[in-house]
C-alpha cells in the first residue's frame, strides 16, 4: 500500500451502527416498561390522527431518555467519594443522617445534589466498600430543592462501609412529581464505585453523608456527573503498627 493512503474503514453501516451505541446510551431496565407501553399508545393513538401519532412518539422518546443511563468511568485512586447523581449541588451544609439508619446523632458534613427532570436519573454508588444498612422511610413529596426535603419526603437510605473502614451515607429522596423509589442492592452486598444500584422518578434529589475529617471537593451550585465527579476526599487512614 501507497504511503499516505487511508486504511480501511471497514463496513460503513457496522460502522455507523457501533457509533450509535456509543452515542446513545444504554436504558435502565426500570424504563423498558414505561417505553413499550408509550410505542402502545403511539400506535393507537396514530390510528386515529397522524399528529397524536407524533405526540405519543416524542414523549416516548422523552421517557426513553429519561430512563438512560450512560457508562461512566470513576476515578482510580483511592479515598474518595464521587457525586452518586447527575444534577446540581443545592446544599452543602452539617446535618444528622437519617435515623432509621440506628446512627449516632451527631452532625456529618451533607452534600444534597438536586435532580431535575431533565437529569440522567439512575443513582451510582459513591465509593467502593461494603453495604451495612438499607433503609426505607415513606414520606411526603415535597420539591426536593428545599432544605426540608431531606426530612420529612419519602427516602430510601444506604449505610456503606469503605474498603477504608469509612461510613458513607447516601439517599435518594423523593421529588414533587417523583412517585417511585427504586434500590437494586441489599446488606451485605459488594459496593463498588460508579455502579449503579437504583432510580428515582422522576426528579429527585441525592444525600451524601461524609465522614469526619472529609474535604469536600465541590461548590454549591455546581454540576455533578454522577459516577466519575469527586466530592470529596476521605480522612487518611493509618494502620496499626
Amino acid at each position: 500500500m501507497s504511503a499516505g493512503k487511508p486504511e480501511p474503514t471497514g463496513n460503513p453501516l457496522t460502522h455507523a451502527v457501533k457509533l450509535a451505541r456509543e452515542t446513545v446510551p444504554p436504558m435502565h431496565p426500570a424504563g423498558r416498561p414505561f417505553v413499550l407501553g408509550g410505542v402502545v399508545a403511539t400506535l393507537a393513538l396514530r390510528r386515529f390522527s397522524k399528529r397524536l401519532g407524533v405526540v405519543g412518539a416524542l414523549a416516548t422518546v422523552a421517557t426513553a431518555a429519561f430512563f438512560r443511563e450512560p457508562k461512566r468511568v470513576p476515578p482510580t485512586r483511592p479515598g474518595l467519594a464521587v457525586a452518586s447523581g447527575d444534577g446540581l449541588v443545592s446544599l452543602i451544609e452539617e446535618a444528622t443522617p437519617p435515623p432509621e439508619l440506628g446512627l449516632t446523632a451527631e452532625p456529618r458534613m451533607r452534600v444534597s445534589i438536586f435532580l431535575s427532570v431533565f437529569d440522567v436519573h439512575v443513582q451510582r454508588l459513591p465509593a467502593t466498600g461494603v453495604i451495612e444498612r438499607v433503609a426505607y422511610r415513606p414520606g411526603k413529596f415535597l420539591s426536593a430543592d428545599l432544605d426540608k426535603a431531606s426530612e420529612d419526603n419519602e427516602r430510601n437510605s444506604v449505610l456503606m462501609r469503605t474498603e477504608d473502614g469509612h461510613e458513607l451515607v447516601v439517599v435518594q429522596i423523593a421529588g414533587l412529581v417523583a412517585r417511585r423509589i427504586l434500590c437494586e442492592i441489599r446488606e451485605g452486598d459488594k459496593a463498588t464505585i460508579g455502579d449503579t444500584y437504583g432510580i428515582i422518578r422522576f426528579g429527585s434529589r441525592v444525600d451524601l453523608y461524609l465522614p469526619p475529617g472529609s474535604k469536600v471537593l465541590v461548590s454549591k451550585g455546581q454540576r455533578t456527573v454522577g459516577g466519575e465527579t469527586v466530592l470529596a476526599e476521605l480522612p487518611v487512614t493509618h494502620p496499626e503498627g
